[in-house]
């Protein structure tokens, strides 16, 4: 036995563990999977749902396999009859007050209490109350609270506390009055949420849910007086699979295109062409800032959520941001603009989807100065990977069955590893490179900001000058990153700034898998990790030479940076009221 390892014994078998790990993840280590509910590696191991209860030989009590340590001759038992009845005991009490309507409840058979429920066999609740009103809190433009499906598991607490540090909610109350909300329990429109929606994917049930705006899809799909177009972020291609049961990973691109012509839109947009057009906007505006020294860092501008946190509390960086639109805003701008005037289609007429991974989206589509045509919003409706897929569902769409239809023209790859943290700052260097030398880089790979790391760092000769260069996602190492700058502890040129851990791959829009993955697979991983063989495999990997964006300036926006480029395809940033952080 190795020095760094303990023996101990589990349902009988002996097994070989690190020390300081878990019976947990010793169980695991045995092909054993103990059940969990509030249980999330490295973020909330607290021990409090009581569902992953164990037996250990000669102690007296049960104990929480999550949060006790194993050690050298240890006995445990994982699905003895008293473990059974104890986790069946417990499942019944959270079920007690919890608003069983899974029929009509948007997390039905994607539901963690409700497949331990079926797992126990439990079809009989002996503690229910006759009736368990509905409790909804929906100020916010891109969530839907009702704590009457609330299980207290704390998970989204410690999502938006640990990983997004803004900590907007909290549990209330004591006992059995016990509630998860926000302070004084206000409205979240009350307090600096700031949409990204990571509480989302944590919920194990219905608790936390996006709004659904598919209905207005319908309508505007069902008014023949309507041109109804819809674009889709880089990253969708790589994640709705999930949704129809295919590996974490796999590239759907062919199938999600045919699924939405299926549906009725009339027209298909891959947003990989305005993350092209982002990058062209963006790049020339990087150089100027660097040869003149203004205004630096620069920050990229392409996540909404940490355009809110920005705003809400660190304003003083605001001059920093690049004034670009997302390439979600840019769509609906060349949608309405550009495409409309080739159409010969009234703007008015025209409806703007975009099938997004993040719930912020739907706020930002809202904003001030985000409509290229006065009085119209660049896009109307920001759907999620998850309403997508409910659509195709409802449709009697057979996804997996599809054949494989392309986009009507191909963009470029680097707007694809827009997906993917690191992904905003390797497009614009593949461009940026280029249009400061004349030449091409050696490499369009730059390894030094690719990776799943909250915080890299590189640093770049750009036409004979030294660019320093930062990546940050997840709130908590933007966080980091901003305060290190206002200390003076650290100077960069150029930084891309996500909200989601890991990018738009882990986006809060995206496919919601249960604990059992997210706690033993790296979801940030294996789905950038298709974004970037898709990337390696194609022909045209930088921003700058997709045609599409050539016949754009061309025909439409003149030259990048121009005046009707700036009219259409940048925004302004307006500080809030200024929160502090802990």
């Amino acid at each position: 036995m190795a020095l760094d390892t303990v023996k101990l014994k589990i349902n009988g078998r002996e097994v070989d563990a690190p020390k300081g790990s878990t019976i947990l993840e010793a169980a695991r280590l045995a092909g054993i999977q103990i059940p969990t509910l509030c249980y999330m590696r490295n973020l909330n191991e607290i021990g409090a749902c009581r569902i992953c209860v164990v037996e250990i030989k000669g102690a007296r009590n049960n104990v929480a396999a999550c949060a006790y340590p194993v050690s050298e001759g240890m006995e445990v038992f994982t699905n003895t009859d008293n473990i059974v009845k104890s986790r069946k005991a417990t499942l019944e009490l959270i079920l007690s007050n919890h608003r069983m309507d899974c029929l009509t409840c948007l997390r039905n058979t994607n539901c963690e209490l409700q497949k331990l429920a079926a797992d126990f066999g439990i079809q009989h609740v002996r503690y229910s109350t006759d009736k368990t009103d509905p409790e909804i809190e929906a100020s916010e433009m891109h969530l839907v609270r009702d704590n009457s499906k609330c299980i207290l598991c704390r998970r989204c607490v410690a999502v938006c506390k640990k990983n997004q540090v803004v900590a907007v909610i909290g549990p209330n109350d004591r006992g059995y009055e016990t509630h998860i909300s926000c302070a004084f329990d206000r409205n979240l429109a009350e307090v600096p949420c700031v949409s990204d929606g990571q509480c989302m994917v944590a919920c194990p049930t219905g608790a936390l849910t996006e709004k659904d705006d598919t209905e207005k899809v319908w309508k505007a799909l069902g008014d023949p007086s309507k041109h109804v177009v819809v674009g889709v972020a880089p990253s969708i291609r790589v994640t709705l699979g999930e949704c129809f049961g295919n590996p974490i990973g796999t590239n759907v691109e062919g199938k999600m295109v045919a699924a939405l012509y299926r549906l009725g839109f009339d027209n298909v947009f891959d947003i990989n062409h305005t993350a092209d057009l982002t990058i062209m906007e963006e790049g020339p505006e990087f150089l100027k800032r660097l040869e003149k020294g203004e205004r630096l860092p620069m920050i990229t501008s392409c996540s909404p959520a940490w355009i809110r946190f920005c705003e809400k509390f660190y304003p003083d960086f605001i001059p920093n941001l690049s004034t670009c639109k997302s390439p979600q805003q840019m769509f609906g701008a060349v949608t309405k603009t550009m495409y409309a005037k080739d159409k010969g289609i009234d703007p008015k007429d025209i409806v703007t989807v975009s099938i997004m991974p993040c719930t912020a989206k739907k706020f930002e589509i809202h904003r001030e100065n985000q409509q290229a045509v006065d009085g119209l919003d660049d896009v109307d409706v920001a759907l999620t990977t998850r309403e997508l897929a409910r659509m195709i569902s409802r449709a009697g769409i057979m996804f997996n069955e599809l054949p494989e239809e392309s986009f009507n023209e191909t963009a470029s790859t680097a707007g694809l590893i827009f997906g993917t943290t690191g992904g905003v700052m390797e497009a614009a260097l593949r461009t940026v490179c280029e249009l400061a030398t004349g030449q091409s880089p050696k490499s369009l790979d730059f390894l030094e900001v690719r990776g799943i790391g909250g915080i890299k760092e590189a640093e770049y000769d750009i036409g004979g000058k030294t660019v320093r260069c930062a990546t940050a996602s997840g709130l908590a190492n933007v966080k980091k990153l901003l305060d290190m700058i206002k200390r003076g502890e650290k100077e960069y040129d150029f930084i891309e700034m996500m909200a989601c851990p890991g990018g738009c791959v882990n986006g809060g829009g995206q496919p919601i898998q249960p604990a059992s993955v997210r706690n033993n697979v790296d979801l940030r991983k294996e789905r950038a990790e298709a974004i970037y063989v898709a990337d390696k495999r194609s022909n045209m990997r930088k921003s700058h030479v997709n045609p599409f964006i050539k016949r754009l300036y061309d025909e439409y926006f003149d030259a990048p940076g121009s005046e009707k480029a700036h009219k259409a395809l940048h925004t302004s940033y307006k500080a809030q009221p200024r929160y502090k952080l802990d």
